[in-house]
């Protein structure tokens, strides 16, 4: 098996005529690519797009509205993952805009880091409710799933903003201008819900795919493979983690999620409804939905102030329309300390990470056509 620098030889070794434009589905790979400084090691014609694989970035913002609200106004514990504390939600400046806000406000908020966490704590506090605002993605959604499906704590209740991560893709592809010539699927989603999820965009839309893992030599071998499939003509789902990654996926976790949870058309924020991309938990399960124990804090009104903050292009970021430091707030309004928005709060997010990895000159292109307006 080739080590990086071998597959890094391999792909400057191919006689690439046109640019080439490969997304990056995950933020995890968005890191590793940044971190092993891929994008600058690479053939000037390769590019690597950020992809939508970012779960705080795309959370609603009626659902941490929703969360933030449930912790002010109930006698409850709120836990979430840590990232969830830290992402904004527009309102006025008198009022908590994140739950780490809300926490300063005298909310009872605890970061944590697993599903195992959130029913310990709600073990160690059974006369109280506990809430988990549970929001990420299927690899995040399933341990979700077979918490509750394995019997949670009766006072252990769940905010869910749970989402699927090949509809958003699906979505791109039907659009009038996908951006993209091939994809690197990834490899985590791919081990719980199979690789097969990721066969329709080489079946119907013809474009090249390879799930990768999160080392340097799996991702650029992922690159390569759907190089080689683009000069070739001929496309397939190259499976580049096969250490991990097996055909059908997790049985288990498959079988738990479908036991605990249903899917349904679902809210990204910034981006709008994506059909068959959620997951909300079952009827039989209605015992810890906390939005059906508490009375509703949703405010659909926050679907129309504004899914991104003003000047914040997190949602044009996420969708791969463009590089994060060409975002009107990277850098200047918008840092790691004093995030604006979304992107620039996770580990995951494309602003954070390409801040973090040294990119620091905002590049969006209406600077210039500003001060010649002035």
């Amino acid at each position: 098996m080739k080590n990086a620098a071998q597959w890094l030889d391999a792909l400057r070794g191919l006689d690439i005529d046109e640019p080439v434009r490969i997304m990056n589905v995950c933020g995890g790979h968005e890191r590793s690519i940044s971190v092993a400084g891929l994008r600058t090691a690479l053939p000037q014609k390769i590019e690597l797009i950020p992809g939508p694989g970012c779960p705080v970035c795309i959370c609603p913002e009626e659902d941490v509205y929703e969360a933030i609200q449930l912790a002010l106004n109930e006698d409850i514990t709120l836990v979430a993952f840590g990232d969830m504390l830290r992402v904004p939600v527009n309102v006025p400046k008198r009022e908590p805009r994140s739950l780490e806000q809300a926490k300063a406000a005298g909310a009872d908020i605890r970061p944590i880091a697993s599903p195992a966490e959130a029913v310990r704590i709600a073990r160690a506090n059974a006369s109280r409710r506990v809430v988990f605002f549970a929001a990420g993605f299927e690899t995040t959604t399933a341990p979700v799933a077979a918490m509750l499906a394995e019997g949670a704590p009766e006072n252990l209740l769940v905010l869910l903003s749970g989402r699927l991560t090949w509809p958003a893709v699906a979505m791109l592809l039907e659009s009038e201008a996908p951006g993209f010539d091939a994809l690197i699927a990834p490899g985590h989603v791919a081990t719980v819900m199979g690789p097969e999820e990721w066969q329709f965009v080489v079946d119907k839309h013809g474009l090249p795919a390879a799930v990768a893992g999160f080392r340097p030599d799996t991702l650029l071998a992922a690159m390569y493979s759907v190089l080689v499939q683009l000069q070739s003509g001929r496309r397939a789902l190259d499976n580049c983690y096969p250490e991990v990654v097996r055909a059908g996926g997790n049985a288990v976790a498959r079988q738990q999620l479908d036991q605990v949870m249903e899917v349904y058309d679902a809210n990204w924020r910034g981006v709008g409804v994506i059909p068959k991309s959620g997951y909300r938990l079952r009827e039989e399960y209605a015992a810890h939905d906390s939005r059906r124990v508490f009375r509703s804090y949703a405010d659909e009104s926050r679907k129309r102030v504004g899914e991104m903050p003003p000047g914040c292009d997190c949602a044009r970021v996420v969708l791969g329309k463009i590089y994060p430091n060409q975002c009107r707030l990277y850098g200047l309004a918008c840092t790691p300390r004093k995030p604006i928005g979304p992107c620039m709060v996770s580990d995951e997010g494309a602003c954070r990470i390409w801040w973090s990895s040294g990119y620091r000159d905002n590049q969006w292109e209406g600077r210039n056509q500003e001060r010649a307006d002035a």
